[in-house]
């Protein structure tokens, strides 16, 4: 079994929240935002001249990873509350973990911020970068071509 970054943290969700905004005031950013509802929470901040903004998918506590064990046995209440709320601490670890990787990928100059967080980027329209161009993708590859403006001409001299 393979382990996933922060499996059995202690830190809190909220632990973890703050921190991220504590990164991001470190790095520069001028304001900062959470909110969530349901089962999805979001990250929002503004920083060179950019809104950025992150989801986190959380997990539903009624899911079977956390009412049933690994190997298929039920876990009480009790258990099933904790395995979910380990998980929810282990999203948010990993979420301050990439937030604050590539803040420093940026300022230590490997790479830019626009190609750091292009994905998560928010265009006029509400939507990401990421999501926008999903989209694009997604029609070209039904029909079965390569969209020239958001991917480069592979093997015809130009990059």
């Amino acid at each position: 079994m393979s382990s996933r970054y922060a499996e059995g943290t202690t830190v809190s969700p909220e632990r973890s929240q703050a921190e991220i905004s504590e990164s991001l005031r470190r790095y520069g950013a001028t304001g900062f935002a959470f909110g969530w509802e349901d089962q999805r929470a979001m990250i929002a901040f503004r920083a060179e001249d950019r809104h950025v903004r992150f989801f986190l998918d959380l997990p539903n506590a009624d899911d079977r990873e956390f009412r049933s064990t690994p190997t298929g046995r039920t876990r009480d209440t009790k258990a099933a509350s904790a395995a979910y709320e380990a998980e929810v601490r282990r999203r948010w670890r990993s979420l301050a973990l990439a937030i604050k990787a590539k803040l420093e990928a940026v300022s230590t100059g490997i790479t830019s911020f626009e190609d750091e967080f292009m994905a998560h980027i928010v265009l006029p329209d509400g939507s990401t970068v990421g999501e926008h161009v999903r989209v694009e993708l997604e029609q070209a590859w039904r029909a079965g071509v390569q969209p020239p403006r958001l991917l480069p001409q592979i093997g015809r001299g130009k990059s």
